[in-house]
């Protein structure tokens, strides 16, 4: 499965928004398999946007053929657009389905891995963060993925920004010791995103 993440500045919010309800075109789409996203907590004007495919030929089929006709409608109502594509290496929990009707928050998290330190890295995602994650209530799902060049992606999705805090405020420190994360890790960015269920598809 491919896991698309875009990430943008938003200008014109309301206008911005109204595009985002066209997407709903994707549907029947050969290939693709759900879309979600909404705005980050922390910045306002920064909206995340996840879509998944069932492959990169189904995708970049897509993108040939129909893309720029849907995204036409949010022309001039963002800035500062950023894509990134993933391939699912993992579940996060177990059978991952890319749905957010259940969810209230995504969290992502995006590493930039030391070379040498990928497979380590890989294997305390699965020992060390799944199973905690797994393992805490109002976690629903997620999903772990990987590009060239040693970048990871993990999204979980929780049913609130409270039971996601509870979780980050017991246990985060005393994990990424575990896991080494610090010595395994060159970069890590992340955002916690309201989902906005209109532009669920």
């Amino acid at each position: 499965m491919l896991v698309k993440w875009t990430r943008c500045t938003v200008v014109d919010r309301r206008g911005f928004e109204r595009g985002q309800r066209k997407w709903t075109g994707l549907l029947g789409e050969p290939g693709f398999r759900g879309q979600g996203g909404g705005w980050s907590r922390r910045r306002p004007e920064v909206a995340h946007v996840f879509g998944f495919w069932e492959s990169r030929a189904f995708y970049d089929s897509f993108m040939a053929r129909e893309h720029d006709r849907v995204a036409a409608s949010q022309s001039g109502t963002y800035k500062d657009i950023e894509t990134k594509l993933f391939v699912h290496r993992f579940d996060v929990k177990t059978g991952f389905e890319p749905g957010f009707t259940d969810a209230d928050v995504v969290r992502v998290a995006h590493c930039e891995v030391h070379e040498e330190r990928v497979e380590h890295f890989a294997l305390m995602q699965r020992r060390v963060w799944n199973p905690a994650m797994a393992g805490s209530p109002g976690m629903v799902r997620g999903v772990f993925a990987e590009a060239p060049g040693h970048e990871f992606l993990v999204l979980s999705m929780w049913q609130s920004a409270a039971e996601r805090g509870k979780y980050r405020a017991d246990r985060l420190e005393r994990l990424s010791l575990q896991a080494q994360t610090e010595t395994d890790v060159a970069a890590l960015s992340g955002d916690v995103v309201q989902l906005d269920q209109g532009w669920t598809v």
